[in-house]
């Protein structure tokens, strides 16, 4: 039997910080993975006027379109996708009659962090998605902050935390049941890697994200909270570690810290700007040494970074700080869990017994686990019932 085949109205982030090549990324594999399973998958990405660059800018000049522009022609979306100056009905792409029209006729809505509030466009889709890409802190921002993160008007609840849910996490449901999913990759935009051209372990990410959560007395942090702990590694190792970390430059005692202890910091605004330049980093690396930040790993929600997936898919090993998703996924080949330093440096050791099988036990993973035709096909099956 052939499954049926959807209008998708798919919500998220591409320009509203424009040039960040992974975050890019992580809305292109929903995009071109739908696509690539027949779907008629549509683009809308809401932007606050503040966020326009420069300050000041009209929509239509400024950065962001620029931006959104250029990706959606690289990647062959340019008629399928807009970019909406939110509560207005200007738009870059297509324009905002079009866009109504897609949405009377939308099957489905997938709506980052719920992001697209227009009535107009979202109410008459039946199946309304919100999908969550920070497990554990969404959760509590809306708990335990009070903080509204738009989950009214959806009709299915979906996470990226796999253990959302599960016994031992305890993160809140907020009075919803949701349904966990891995994060896609599309394996023919992300093939194995043929050189390694950056012999060190590396990642890309922010030093601080946003602001953590105290809750019953512990603190939901960031990397930064990840990382100082293990501060010392490079100096226990051979191994070389490159970071393209955004961090502030009065961040000057982690700066120094990291530099004393052997940690090279690169910009990401340098080596990973597009979609292209991030592509290039990952690919380029021996591996990755996956940090993650500190409320991922004490809430245990199982969160899986989308980036990670990119190297895994890429042939490239991953060495990732645990936050539960051990219990979902195969390690100890390909892909290392680890809580401790001296995790890190048994996995390091494994790694280098025999670069070539995990490098081949990487990709197995990413085939397996993470192929966007598997995931978002069993994602729909799931929302199937009642679309």
């Amino acid at each position: 039997m052939t499954a049926p085949l959807y209008t998708i109205l798919f919500s998220g982030m591409v320009a509203g910080v424009p040039y960040q090549g992974g975050a890019t990324w992580v809305v292109l594999q929903y995009l071109l993975g739908f696509r690539r399973l027949g779907h008629e998958v549509y683009l809308v990405e809401p932007v606050n006027h503040a966020a326009l660059q420069p300050t000041g800018a009209a929509l239509d000049s400024s950065i962001n379109a620029r931006y959104f522009q250029e990706v959606m022609a690289d990647f062959g979306l340019r008629e399928s996708a807009t970019l909406l100056l939110r509560d207005t009905t200007q738009t870059v792409g297509l324009p905002y009659p079009r866009l109504r029209e897609v949405a009377r006729r939308a099957d489905v809505l997938i709506n980052v962090a719920g992001m697209l509030r227009d009535p107009a466009l979202v109410e008459r889709i039946a199946t309304r998605v919100y999908l969550d890409l920070d497990p554990a802190f969404v959760q509590l921002w809306q708990a335990v902050e009070g903080i509204d993160m738009h989950f009214d008007g959806h009709t299915h609840f979906v996470t990226v935390g796999m253990a959302i849910g599960q016994p031992g996490c305890d993160v809140p449901m907020c009075g919803h049941a949701w349904i966990r999913t891995l994060q896609p990759v599309v394996l023919e935009r992300w093939p194995v890697a043929t050189r390694v051209t950056r012999d060190a372990l590396t990642t890309v990410g922010n030093w601080r994200g946003y602001g953590s959560i105290e809750h019953d007395g512990a603190l939901y942090g960031q990397k930064v909270h990840s990382l100082r702990p293990l501060i010392t590694l490079p100096r226990q190792t051979a191994e070389k570690f490159v970071l393209a970390l955004a961090i502030h430059p009065g961040e000057e005692r982690d700066l120094c810290a990291l530099a004393t202890h052997g940690w090279e910091v690169v910009d990401p605004a340098r080596v990973a700007r597009t979609p292209d330049r991030y592509q290039r980093f990952i690919q380029g690396s021996k591996a990755e040494l996956g940090l993650v930040k500190s409320g991922y790993v004490l809430s245990r929600c199982g969160w899986f970074s989308e980036r990670s997936v990119c190297y895994l898919a890429s042939g490239r090993p991953v060495i990732a700080q645990d936050t539960g998703f051990s219990r979902f996924l195969p390690t100890g080949a390909g892909l290392f869990a680890f809580d401790t330093r001296d995790d890190i440096l048994s996995s390091i050791e494994k790694l280098n017994r025999d670069y070539v099988s995990q490098a081949r036990a990487a990709r197995e993973i990413a085939e397996q686990h993470f192929d966007s035709d598997r995931v978002l096909t069993a994602l729909l099956d799931r929302l199937g019932a009642r679309i």
